[in-house]
């Protein structure tokens, strides 16, 4: 089960990686913390040169080991100097957040369903980890991509999982997947699977943290976003 520190390493390593520029929002957690370049590169065991460089722009788009080693390194500097910084975080945290535009439907299930039911609703094409097909889940939701990330803090989107992780996360508006398996990949709360609707040609990245974080991957067939859901709505709407 996470902590409130996991869920705000999550909080902040989203931001970073839904973020439009990756090298402002480094800098700004660093300032947040009141963390030189200096010992936070210690911290990591890299040179503030490195840091400098992601910060400037001149190295683009911090992998998720980068990203992940910063945040843990942001927390324990604070933790040695009292937390101070990362209790007003919490703190801010705990209020509950409308979902509006965002959560398109969600569904827990009395009667747990194996991922393959869910595979063949959406007529799905499996992309990754296919040996999961007859694992179990616990519920779906179905996800605008593209609003939330515009919309919520990388926080908030992890959030949207619903009462429990074991469930499949499908995400509409997708593009090429990239932006939903990266999200997925700096958080500690996995889903079991998630489904990709149509989307316009799916990155080989996508497919490379799927199997990475063991991921039951899917690319719904269905083209519409309405049918989706209504397919959904009807096979599982009394389970």
């Amino acid at each position: 089960m996470s902590t409130p520190i996991d869920n705000l390493k999550s909080y902040i390593a989203g931001e970073i990686v839904l973020s439009s520029n990756p090298s402002y929002s480094l800098k700004k957690w660093r300032g947040i913390f009141k963390i030189s370049k200096k010992d936070i590169a210690a911290e990591m065991g890299i040179s503030s040169s490195v840091v400098t460089d992601y910060e400037s722009g001149r190295v683009k788009s911090p992998g998720s080991g980068f990203i992940k080693r910063f945040v843990e390194a942001l927390i324990e500097i604070d933790r040695r100097r009292g937390g101070k910084i990362t209790a007003q975080l919490l703190s801010t945290m705990s209020s509950p957040i409308a979902y509006r535009d965002v959560i398109l439907d969600i569904h827990e299930f009395s009667v747990p369903c194996k991922c393959r039911e869910i595979v063949e609703t959406v007529k799905g094409e499996v992309l990754a980890n296919d040996e999961k097909l007859d694992e179990l889940v616990y519920g779906y939701t179905v996800i605008r991509s593209l609003k939330a990330i515009k919309i919520l803090s990388g926080y908030e989107f992890f959030m949207l999982a619903g009462k429990t992780t074991e469930r499949a996360l499908i995400f509409t508006q997708v593009s090429t997947g990239r932006s939903p398996m990266v999200a997925v990949k700096v958080s500690p709360l996995k889903p079991k699977m998630v489904v990709l609707h149509n989307p316009e040609k799916v990155d080989r990245l996508a497919v490379e943290l799927a199997l990475a974080d063991g991921v039951l991957l899917v690319k719904s067939g269905i083209q519409d976003e309405r049918m989706l859901i209504k397919a959904l709505q009807e096979k599982f709407s009394n389970r």
